[in-house]
């Protein structure tokens, strides 16, 4: 047996075109907003001119790390900017960038590692890096990983550092200043993590494809007010989340059999008339979807229906497949 078969190439996630795209949009739209994340309670803001030099920032700091052509850095976590630059970074170096489920435990995570056994890892929750330094291949090569929340140990032939330190120089002014320009801004909402296996792939795709802005939630369980905050045009969904999307939009309504749920219900029947547009649409803004034009689910198989307590009843008419 080849070392090769040993060892089967991983594909990259990051598209080849994906730095000449960044480059255009740097170039085209400097000061437009791409990315917005809510840290710490917050709005920051990244600009196409930002994100270009975070992506050249965190390359020098891999490189000094000893990243070089065909390393490979594994993502666990959120997606949301530190996961994107990381991967472009790694991208602009000649390397490969690759996801781990970050709800991977035990035996699931330890096969999963041991298939594409990553040189460089970021992994974003503090549990997630105890489960890796638990996962027993601490011995099995060498591993340099990086986190916003766990302390630097050494562990075998891994080392876990923080993140700062592939965030090298100062950081965008742009970074600090906030949240703006979104009233008129097109902004792509995700909230998905690295358990979408295909989603950094459909995301940096979509987003250096079109050059739309992006927005994520601080996290999972803040979600749904920073949605409305955000009020976005877009939804990137997997089809888990659209699942589960379908299910948040019902618990918020009525209960079944009282009349205030069968006023929504009676609002779904022609929700395009008088009374009924106008109580749709006061649903839509409390749930942060008024803006809303477009969802796409790129993982659901055409001509299949979604499942789900309201299958997204309150935004079908938005709702795309795309492959």
């Amino acid at each position: 047996m080849s070392i090769h078969e040993l060892n089967p190439p991983v594909p990259d996630v990051v598209d080849g075109s994906a730095l000449t795209a960044l480059q255009r949009w740097a170039r085209e739209r400097p000061t437009q907003i791409a990315l917005r994340h809510r840290r710490l309670g917050a709005w920051k803001a990244w600009r196409w001119i930002d994100v270009q030099r975070e992506v050249e920032r965190v390359a020098d700091g891999l490189r000094q790390q000893g990243f070089a052509p065909g390393a490979r850095l594994a993502l666990c976590g959120a997606y949301e900017p530190s996961l994107l630059i990381l991967a472009l970074a790694a991208h602009q170096l000649g390397g490969q960038s690759l996801v781990i489920g970050r709800d991977s435990r035990g035996d699931e995570l330890q096969r999963q590692l041991h298939r594409v056994r990553p040189t460089f890892a970021f992994v974003q929750r503090r549990e997630n890096v105890s489960h890796w330094l638990g996962s027993g291949l601490v011995e099995q090569w060498p591993l340099r990983l990086f986190s916003a929340q766990a302390n630097a140990v050494s562990n075998g032939l891994w080392q876990v550092q923080p993140l700062s330190a592939l965030f090298v120089g100062e950081a965008p002014v742009a970074q600090r200043e906030g949240w703006a320009q979104v009233s008129e801004d097109d902004v792509l909402w995700i909230d998905e993590g690295t358990e979408w296996h295909e989603g950094l792939g459909h995301l940096l795709s979509r987003w250096l494809e079109h050059g739309e802005g992006l927005a994520f939630p601080e996290t999972s369980e803040s979600a749904a007010r920073d949605r409305r905050e955000i009020a976005p045009t877009g939804l990137l969904l997997s089809v888990a989340r659209a699942e589960a999307l379908a299910g948040e939009i019902d618990a918020r309504l009525a209960p079944s059999g009282t009349w205030r749920r069968r006023l929504c219900d009676w609002t779904l029947e022609n929700s395009h008339q008088g009374l009924r547009r106008r109580l749709k649409q006061r649903v839509r803004r409390l749930l942060g979807f008024h803006r809303l034009r477009r969802i796409e689910v790129p993982s659901a198989p055409a001509g299949v229906a979604l499942q789900g307590p309201a299958r997204l009843s309150w935004l079908h008419d938005h709702l795309e497949r795309v492959a």
